[in-house]
């Protein structure tokens, strides 16, 4: 059996393709069949008042574009333009790699990819922060 297998722990909330999902009171394994599902964690989003960084509002956008809670060309705008704001600021090739790869899903509509790709300067742009403080 393929797809995204999700372990849930009790209660916990997950959101595929917009829909809001909650998990009974024991631990759960559910099997995504469906190719190119929206899936996210809760527990992992980013709720409105974390988005205060660069990078944070960027991801903040893509997780508004997958809920459906964004006009799509809308969204994809502003994420186009603040991936290559961001683009600006990260000059490691790791970085700027993770950056193409979410630019080039979302272009392709890959909403899921690019978000994922973003979310892995979330670390980097933590300790650039800590060191310029």
């Amino acid at each position: 059996m393929s797809g995204l297998v999700l372990k849930l722990r009790p209660a916990e909330r997950i959101m595929i393709n917009g829909a809001v999902i909650e998990n009974g009171d024991r631990r759960t394994r559910l099997n995504v069949l469906t190719p190119n599902a929206n899936v996210l964690r809760l527990r992992d989003a980013i709720h409105p008042e974390e988005a205060n960084t660069p990078v944070r509002r960027v991801c903040y956008i893509a997780q508004l574009l997958l809920a459906g809670e964004a006009e799509p060309n809308k969204a994809r705008a502003q994420l186009t333009q603040g991936i290559e704001q961001l683009g600006q600021v990260f000059s490691d090739p790791v970085s700027r790699g993770h950056l193409r790869d979410a630019r080039d899903n979302l272009q392709s509509e890959n909403d899921y990819q690019a978000l994922k790709f973003l979310r892995f300067l979330l670390p980097v742009e933590a300790e650039l922060m800590a060191a310029s403080s």
